[in-house]
């Protein structure tokens, strides 16, 4: 599904209106019947509940206005608190005022503090409140009297439910603009915006629901919108061919990980383990060769490689011609998990990257070695999938991990359209980037899996799916997405403090199966 900002949102309904020759009022329409029925789908007792929608002057308020028109129709108890004078209200919103005015809707007018004052004992005696009181154009610091009804409102905390946006959050960023309303529904119109989608506006949002409200396909194809967010059936079309009985192993890739150190052996064995639950047909493992004995222990399916290592029992450059003859019947090269960080191992890894021609993931200890030469990339006619929790990015960036955080998508793109390289940028709604600056907003995933070796864990299903022949970008979403669906499963079983990586790899069968 494509995300907009609120600039796009707009331009799509531009020309919904000026070239599609579609009525603004019919776009308001569909979108308060289509929250109302949203409302309605959501809150199974409504009628038997006291609904307040708080209306501010703007459009957002106007679609307030058709919900309690389409309410008061089914016989729900709505009153309508207008933040305004009604005779400020223009255009649409006036309209669907006037209409549900002459409805007889009960309509208490607040312009000001002390009428808002008067009026307090009706929004704290009702069930449910509605916020209509700003939209996604909202760009200045909320003050004054609106800051005061926001924050009078999420201290009463009753059920809300925000309309488009909760109002005071930027739709952009997701950033409060000073206050906005907690809302436990928000219902958007059109396309979700990027600030509801992103930390910190995820944290206002509650449950997100779209609703259509009739902007023409063509036109949002059109559109140059490069935020996506990835859903369920994009990744069960993906993954829902059957493998051909007359196959073998070799049909489904051969992948070689190089990884593993003292003391993080177990980096090593979970990436390996997820690739061979992704369905990969063999995995080859490259380890300093006095950590093979362990490994061979560690892992039955897993084929190991004793290389030559350093004093430190890393990786030595010694290794390099061999894993070069390693490469030469591999689909794809997984590097860095629990390598290091010694200095020679560093030098290995950048040769590597600079000479193997494979499609290669490179994480952990991969993306230490590179945040050392970041001139090294772009490297032309390669495919590389860089995999960085926040601190990894601002090591590759020279910045700091509360600056990526702050801007993760405009980060994304800069950084993978300049190296060339697919970026998977981990974290609280991880993100695929690609080269062309396209970016996907995972929804999956929870704080369950804040904890060591998940990330080797979905390095290992990335590989898993590339070394199978698999086109990068889907390999990539199908990756991302099931790693947080099967964080989301456990989390329900086992709760989110008790989960542990390798519960991730036994969780991939169930799902793939799915």
């Amino acid at each position: 599904m494509k995300v907009v900002t609120a600039e796009q949102m707009q331009e799509l309904d531009r020309k919904a209106i000026e070239t599609y020759r579609i009525p603004g009022i019919l776009l308001m329409e569909n979108a308060g019947r289509g929250a109302a029925e949203t409302i309605l789908t959501s809150f199974p007792d409504l009628p038997q509940k006291r609904i307040v929608i708080i209306a501010g002057k703007g459009n957002n308020g106007g679609d307030g206005f058709v919900i309690a028109r389409h309410l008061l129709n089914r016989g729900i108890t709505v009153k309508v608190i207008l933040l305004t004078d009604p005779k400020s209200l223009r255009g649409d919103a006036e309209t669907n005022h006037y209409i549900f005015h002459r409805m007889k809707g009960e309509i208490l007018p607040a312009p000001s503090s002390k009428d808002y004052q008067k009026i307090k004992r009706d929004i704290e005696k009702s069930d449910l409140l509605i916020d209509a009181i700003f939209g996604t154009g909202l760009d200045a610091e909320v003050r004054g009297y609106y800051r005061e009804v926001i924050d009078h409102l999420n201290a009463l905390h009753k059920p809300m439910v925000a309309i488009d946006i909760p109002s005071g959050l930027n739709a952009n960023t997701g950033k409060p603009l000073g206050t906005a309303i907690r809302a436990d529904l928000t219902i958007t119109f059109g396309l979700p915006k990027v600030g509801l989608l992103i930390s910190p506006g995820t944290h206002y949002v509650g449950s997100l629901k779209v609703v259509d409200i009739g902007i023409p396909k063509p036109l949002v194809e059109e559109e140059k919108i490069q935020v996506h967010m990835l859903e369920e059936g994009d990744i069960q079309s993906f993954l829902a061919t059957p493998r051909r009985p007359d196959t073998h192993k070799g049909d489904y890739g051969h992948l070689l990980v190089i990884a593993g150190s003292v003391g993080k052996t177990g980096a090593a064995a979970m990436v390996c383990e997820a690739a061979l639950r992704m369905g990969a047909g063999l995995v080859t493992l490259a380890i300093p060769k006095s950590l093979n004995p362990i490994m061979e222990m560690k892992l039955t399916e897993v084929m190991t490689e004793p290389l030559p290592e350093t004093p430190k029992q890393t990786l030595s450059l010694r290794a390099f011609n061999t894993i070069l003859r390693l490469c030469e019947n591999k689909k794809a090269v997984i590097i860095g998990p629990g390598l290091g960080t010694f200095k020679e191992t560093q030098s290995l890894i950048l040769k590597l990257i600079k000479t193997i021609e494979l499609p290669m993931i490179i994480d952990a200890d991969g993306l230490n070695a590179l945040a050392i030469q970041p001139k090294l990339l772009p490297i032309s006619n390669r495919s590389l999938i860089l995999t960085p929790h926040p601190g990894e990015m601002a090591r590759l960036i020279r910045s700091t991990v509360k600056e990526v955080q702050e801007n993760r998508i405009g980060i994304g793109k800069t950084f993978s359209q300049s190296s060339h390289a697919f970026l998977v940028l981990k974290g609280y709604r991880t993100l695929i980037v690609t080269p062309k600056g396209e970016v996907y907003i995972n929804p999956t995933g929870n704080a369950g899996l804040a904890t060591g070796g998940t990330g080797d864990v979905l390095s290992g299903m990335i590989g898993g799916l590339i070394c199978q022949g698999f086109d990068i970008l889907p390999s990539l979403q199908a990756s991302v997405f099931l790693h947080g669906l099967a964080g989301d499963q456990l989390a329900r079983e086992l709760g989110e403090r008790s989960l542990v990586a390798t519960d991730l790899i036994r969780k991939i069968p169930l799902l793939l199966n799915r």
